[in-house]
């Protein structure tokens, strides 16, 4: 489970952020992938090359997979969770480019200059069906993508084949589908940032009991229906900030949507929590993060000296709180 939301700051520079949820200990950290890379591939024994440098949240395991990050270019993704809609081919398919769902982003920020580049390159791709030797499974993703100018879309591979379509709302959760998520919007017509007006019941008046009534209605649960109706409406009427300032402004919108330890169980008992936020700025080509266990939000820009490097960078979290002292 996660949450994703573009932001654009008071100049038009544009972010995107979002929470990672998720049981399982994921121990991502800040990754820098230099230019010019192999990857070996769970999907097809030839792996795959990509040609741009990109930061964002990763891990290696045995090679690097990254969840989420903003490439040199300017494009920025994030992979969030599709169970029960993701379709990918059964096998891979001569003159393709074969690639696992995990495998994904990699070759977005990897390969890919802008949103409409993505679209021109989707052609080529065929994303199998192959597990992720960490979880033992398949992974079923979709993706949410921006760049610079302020595009977004969304892709999605479901039983009919790949759907890349514009984001209108900038906001993407999980299933259902990103068409049934728009749909929906239309139940929330009532929701607005200032109060309701007077009403007369047969000349009784009666009033709200104060500021915040536009948003009663507003579902305040942690059901992915319910988390992208609250962001659709936080990153609608929220207002912009300095570029300076818009990570500071993107993570009042998450508090929204941050899933504390202990609220969301599992039926298997275990717990799914925000275990940390990532913000991408696509003007500065820059990746902050923040963990669950420490509020610090922690920051890498892309730099000629990280992008030429021949091998991966990547940077370790302080997991323990800390506190300025007055």
């Amino acid at each position: 489970m996660c949450t994703s939301v573009t932001f654009l700051s008071e100049t038009g520079d544009n972010f995107l952020a979002r929470t990672m949820d998720f049981a399982f200990e994921l121990d991502g950290r800040p990754v820098v992938i230099p230019r010019k890379q192999h990857f070996a591939s769970d999907a097809t024994e030839s792996g795959y090359d990509t040609v741009y440098g990109f930061v964002g949240a990763g891990r290696n395991l045995g090679s690097y997979i990254l969840v989420d990050g903003v490439n040199e270019k300017g494009l920025s993704a994030a992979a969030l969770y599709f169970s029960g809609e993701a379709t990918y081919a059964k096998r891979p398919k001569l003159n393709q480019i074969n690639i696992a769902p995990h495998e994904v982003l990699n070759w977005l920020l990897g390969n890919a200059s802008d949103c409409e580049d993505v679209g021109r390159q989707l052609s080529h791709l065929n994303i199998v069906d192959a597990p992720i030797k960490l979880l033992g499974k398949t992974t079923p993703l979709h993706w949410i993508i921006s760049d610079r100018s302020g595009a977004c879309y969304v892709l999605e591979v479901l039983a009919d084949g790949i759907h890349y379509q514009k984001n209108p709302v900038g906001v993407m959760t999980n299933s259902p589908d990103f068409g049934w998520h728009l749909k929906n919007l239309s139940n929330y017509t009532e929701l607005k940032p200032t109060p309701h007006p007077v009403r007369s019941y047969n000349g009784h008046e009666v009033a709200s009991f104060g500021p915040g009534s536009g948003a009663l209605g507003m579902p305040g649960d942690y059901t992915s229906v319910s988390r992208f109706i609250r962001t659709v409406f936080m990153r609608e009427y929220t207002d912009q900030v300095s570029t300076e300032q818009t990570v500071n402004e993107l993570s009042h919108i998450l508090n929204s949507v941050e899933i504390p330890k202990g609220v969301k169980i599992k039926q298997d008992g275990s717990e799914d929590y925000t275990q940390y936020r990532g913000y991408m700025d696509m003007q500065n080509l820059t990746y902050y993060m923040q963990p669950y266990d420490n509020q610090t939000i922690y920051k890498v820009t892309l730099s000629e000296e990280l992008l030429n490097k021949k091998a991966p960078s990547e940077f370790p979290l302080d997991h323990q709180q800390a506190y300025e002292q007055l």
